[in-house]
């Protein structure tokens, strides 16, 4: 398929900015991919659709403030300095985006905070990327604490507001963990203890794969061959017990359903050759898109994508491409609300 053929026109004003007031009151759309049947309804009634046996793998990485606003030495230039990995813990290295990056160089020094966390630019990785090391002799645990106080909580671009209080909170599942993404699992979001807890009491199960989110998740796709598109690696995990979980649901022969296109990436990242699911970690920079063969989830949870996004393509994988493009088109005629603080789509 060509990118192309990925392009819809989305309204602006259904773009949201902010959250649903209760997370588990957005809205829902379920999407019957072997029918194209579509059903509208609230992110809470998801629990109806499932039943004892059936497994939802989440995806329990947690976002950290990994935007920092630093000044660069002698001038005092205000420079944006994107947190996108860590390198090397014990040499405080990191792997960074700045903006504006032109003013940065090799040599520079950039003081954050009251100068609590100082940072020197150790070499050039890409135009806006930069190689940084802090300058920090205390306490890793200290270290940590003093980024996150300093840090802002990532918002996409296209959330044109400023960060609130709130963001630290709600851009994050209730179930996040593992400490090591730049975006959050947005499909997990809309999860309320009363909607997990409703769901044990019904017998269906639930179960970690951790996926830290980079910024590749954003990255436009710029050639019109698919098959030319390189992804970005991302670290992933997939626990023993997850793998033993899920694995028996599929001998049961129950529905087992990927919480966010981050937690089916991983999954079909780490397949047996007798197609269950296998204890895993390492990284993967796998791309799915039209026509795939899913070989470990029958049902899928996730957003409303941007149009050419390779989000929106797992989902023209999963539900059929025409399905899903038909879907869109029925999204944003009833209003639905698009990407990270949107609405959400099962698609069964």
């Amino acid at each position: 398929m060509k990118l192309s053929e990925f392009k819809f026109d989305l309204p602006l004003k259904l773009v949201a900015q902010h959250p649903a007031e209760d997370r588990d009151q957005a809205k829902l759309m379920v999407l019957h991919k072997d029918t194209g049947e579509i059903e509208h309804k609230t992110f809470k009634d998801i629990v109806d659709y499932f039943d004892e046996g059936d497994i939802m793998v989440t995806n329990n990485t947690k976002v950290f403030p990994a935007r920092l606003y630093g000044n660069k030495e002698k001038t005092g230039a205000q420079i944006e300095v994107f947190l996108l990995r860590e390198l090397n813990k014990e040499m405080h290295l990191w792997d960074v985006l700045v903006d504006p990056a032109r003013k940065i160089r090799v040599g520079n020094k950039l003081y954050f905070g009251d100068g609590e966390l100082v940072a020197e630019v150790i070499d050039n990785t890409t135009s806006r990327g930069r190689t940084i090391k802090f300058l920090y002799d205390g306490e890793d645990e200290d270290f940590y604490k003093l980024v996150d106080s300093l840090g802002e909580t990532p918002l996409p671009k296209y959330i044109k507001r400023p960060v609130e209080e709130a963001d630290r909170e709600r851009f994050q599942t209730i179930y996040a963990e593992e400490v090591g993404a730049v975006a959050a699992p947005t499909a997990g979001m809309h999860f309320t203890r009363q909607v997990l807890k409703r769901m044990e009491l019904k017998g269906i199960k639930t179960s970690p794969i951790t996926l830290h989110i980079g910024l590749g998740t954003f990255r436009p796709v710029d050639v019109e061959d698919l098959t030319k598109h390189k992804m970005d690696s991302e670290n992933f995990k997939v626990p023993a017990k997850t793998a033993e979980l899920v694995n028996e649901s599929l001998d049961n022969k129950k529905r087992v359903c990927a919480i966010g296109t981050t937690a089916m990436r991983s999954m079909e990242s780490s397949v047996t050759a007798n197609n269950r699911l296998k204890e895993n970690e390492g990284w993967t920079d796998r791309f799915i898109f039209p026509p795939y063969e899913f070989k470990i989830c029958n049902a899928l949870l996730t957003n409303f994508h941007m149009p050419e996004s390779t989000l929106l393509m797992m989902a023209c994988a999963f539900g059929g491409y025409e399905n899903v493009m038909n879907a869109y088109q029925e999204a944003i005629k009833n209003k639905y609300r698009f990407l990270s603080y949107g609405d959400a789509m099962l698609i069964i």
